[in-house]
């Protein structure tokens, strides 16, 4: 085998053992103190022993087994520990616990596990959302629940670097009748696009762009405008179908959980940098300056601009739609 071979090998080894080293940590955090009755061992590879602590943490974080098929997952995840445990054996043997990677990919792994475990902490003592709460927000969102809608779309996804394409594009939209004038309009002027189509339902839609989505009608235009590109939407086809404040209950109360939890994580963040004393230096000094400079220059950004959606991640579209026509 030539050299250059065998050590691309020996490094990739090298990196699937670091891997298993760092699972090994996080496997072993779960246990309380590496002291377990007999009953408790699941297997015995060589002197070191797995435990069924082990294997109901893995199950734990793995989450949504059905109890039908947790024993079944039980045996494989304990087959894949016992292969975990010989190949963490073998990089003791080997004293890859000293390798500097491995020291370094394991405090990294300490430090995830920590950060975690204290916004876990701060998130657990958000008040979950009241029925009151839960009432106003159906109130405030027909367009979510009482006229709720089924959309089919059809997109062109445009992306273009030229500085006057909006306005060309604003102008096209004045007389296109359809988004077939749109496309061969597009291709006259050899600008490349996608076209694609996409039925969503209206919780599946950015909540900033809902009210105006529900305000159009079968056969309307409407232009987003991002960073990126631009994307023409006609709205093809639609059907009503609204959710009553019973049934929708759930699904308000794990919106307005998840909004409160990001809002807490957040001020949490905001306050622990407010109280720390942060320096960046060399490189990273004249990056944070240069964001800094960005981040002022767009404190007024275009009302019309919002990210840009594509076929495989339409759900950024956030702000708002313009051009309906």
């Amino acid at each position: 085998m030539p050299a250059s071979s065998s050590s691309s090998s020996s490094f990739m080894c090298r990196n699937n053992l670091i891997l298993f080293l760092i699972v090994a940590v996080l496997v072993g955090c779960s246990s309380d103190d590496g002291k377990k009755p007999a009953t408790q061992v699941a297997a015995k590879v060589n002197k070191e022993e797995i435990t069924v602590h082990q294997i109901n943490n893995v199950l734990e974080r793995a989450g949504n087994i059905p109890p039908e098929q947790a024993k079944v997952a039980g045996k494989q995840i304990l087959d894949k520990l016992v292969d975990q445990e010989l190949l963490v054996q073998q990089a003791k043997e080997n004293k890859l616990e000293r390798d500097p990677r491995v020291v370094q990919a394991l405090e990294a792994a300490r430090r995830e596990i920590l950060s975690r475990a204290y916004i876990e902490t701060v998130l657990s003592r958000v008040a979950k959302p009241t029925p009151d709460e839960t009432r106003d927000f159906y109130s405030k969102h027909p367009e979510l629940f009482s006229e709720r809608r089924i959309y089919q779309f059809q997109q062109l996804v445009i992306q273009t670097a030229q500085p006057d394409f909006s306005a060309k594009l604003q102008q096209q939209m004045s007389s296109a009748k359809s988004l077939v004038d749109v496309a061969a309009w597009l291709k006259a002027e050899k600008i490349p696009f996608t076209a694609n189509t996409s039925t969503k339902a209206a919780e599946e839609l950015p909540l900033g762009l809902l009210p105006k989505f529900s305000q159009m009608k079968d056969g309307q235009i409407g232009v987003i405008g991002g960073r990126d590109g631009v994307m023409v939407v006609q709205l093809a086809a639609s059907r009503s179908m609204p959710m009553d404040e019973k049934s929708s209950a759930a699904f308000i109360e794990q919106y307005l959980g998840n909004q409160k939890r990001t809002e807490a994580a957040e001020k949490e963040m905001k306050q622990l940098r407010e109280k720390a004393k942060i320096e960046y230096l060399g490189d990273f000094a004249t990056a944070k300056a240069d964001e800094k400079t960005k981040a002022a220059t767009h404190a007024n950004p275009d009302t019309k601009t919002v990210s840009v959606p594509t076929k495989a991640d339409d759900a950024h579209m956030d702000k708002g739609i313009s051009g309906l026509k």
